[in-house]
């Protein structure tokens, strides 16, 4: 046993400091990147935010409308071939990954994929402990298979095994252990890491090797999202930020619940109508269920299932993220989400906002 006395930080533990800018506008600020992976040597241009292969938001409807506007989505693993191949002529390939996991019957879905839709050129490799030697293994055969395409792989939170994923064929790393709003594994197991952090050290050891991360989990709000660019990642994962919304196809729950105010005329009591949809952890026993028909006898449920109030259309949301990164930019003297990380000092901060009316009723 041993302790690492260095400190670690989250979003939260955190602000960026403002610094004087020539940009007189948002719109001024360019938040598109270009990116030429290490091994599959594609070139690949958008807006490097994706929605997270979870229920509920890696969805093919949702990727069509992300993709319009030139941001990505990792599908998730229950779509069948035949889901993927009857949608590749909407589905832009530049804007999408398919999943697997690492067993063999994963390792053939995914080869019958690819066969049946030779355009698709991302592969994301998700699992949620990404230290182990079959997980490496697995990356590996999978570059072998197919040398030209971009490979996704994680979770992992360290430099060590970032180097060691790329050196096994990985482009884009996939960093972090625990973060997610919907993720228990960290009251589970004990284990993760501060996701600010870790996003810092794994991106100075994927950059020194030529290749890239995404920064997974813990976003709460566009802040962290321009947070999580500042400290040094490529891509930044969704999952909450983008649950709720139509495009997920989770079902919409109606509620009404007592104002504990009455009507003036007739004094009957006043309910206000709130509507909701369920969002769950892909380690959670919803998922498991849902996708394996039970919880395995040995592994317990690493996810929550909560209600998160309905959203409507995701175009809104996706308006709110790039405006709130635009504004940051503005704030540090970023011209471009390039040069973000290059004009970002953190402070250490133990209150990030005045939340007194947070709460308010009135």
């Amino acid at each position: 046993m041993r302790i690492e006395f260095d400190e670690k930080l989250d979003f939260s533990d955190v602000l960026i400091r403002p610094k004087r800018s020539t940009l007189a506008s948002r719109k001024e600020v360019d938040l598109q990147r270009e990116y030429t992976f290490k091994h599959s040597k594609q070139t690949w241009k958008g807006i490097p935010i994706m929605a997270a292969n979870m229920d509920g938001v890696g969805t093919i409807t949702l990727a069509k409308s992300l993709q319009e506007h030139g941001l990505f989505t990792c599908l998730v693993k229950s779509y069948s071939v035949q889901d993927i191949t009857k949608q590749s002529n909407v589905l832009n390939p530049e804007h999408f990954a398919v999943s697997t996991g690492t067993s063999k019957r994963d390792f053939e879905s995914l080869k019958e994929t690819l066969q049946l839709n030779p355009a698709i050129k991302f592969i994301c490799i998700d699992v949620a402990n990404g230290y182990s030697e079959h997980f490496g293994a697995f990356v590996q055969k999978v570059r072998e298979t197919y040398p030209s395409h971009v490979i996704i792989a994680g979770n992992v939170v360290t430099a060590d095994m970032t180097q060691e994923l790329i050196l096994r064929g990985a482009d884009i790393v996939k960093v972090g252990i625990g973060p997610g709003s919907v993720c228990t594994t960290r009251i589970q197991t004990g284990v993760g890491y501060p996701q600010l952090s870790a996003i810092i050290e794994c991106a100075d050891a994927a950059h020194g090797l030529g290749a890239h991360i995404i920064s997974d989990g813990g976003c709460t709000c566009p802040g962290d999202v321009a947070k999580a660019f500042g400290a040094g990642a490529d891509f930044v994962m969704l999952g909450g930020m983008f649950a709720g919304h139509d495009e997920g196809g989770g079902q919409v729950i109606t509620e009404y619940h007592n104002t504990h105010q009455r009507n003036q005329v007739t004094h009957e009591p006043i309910y206000k109508e709130l509507k909701f949809v369920e969002f769950y952890g892909m380690s959670s026993s919803t998922a498991m269920i849902k996708h394996h028909g039970e919880v395995a006898e040995y592994r317990s449920s690493e996810g929550r299932t909560v209600k998160i109030p309905y959203k409507g259309q995701v175009e809104t949301t996706i308006k709110d993220i790039l405006g709130g990164i635009r504004s940051t930019c503005t704030y540090v003297g970023a011209p471009t989400l390039k040069q973000l990380s290059k004009c970002t000092t953190f402070i250490r901060v133990h209150r990030q906002y005045n939340d007194v009316f947070v709460n308010s009723k009135h």
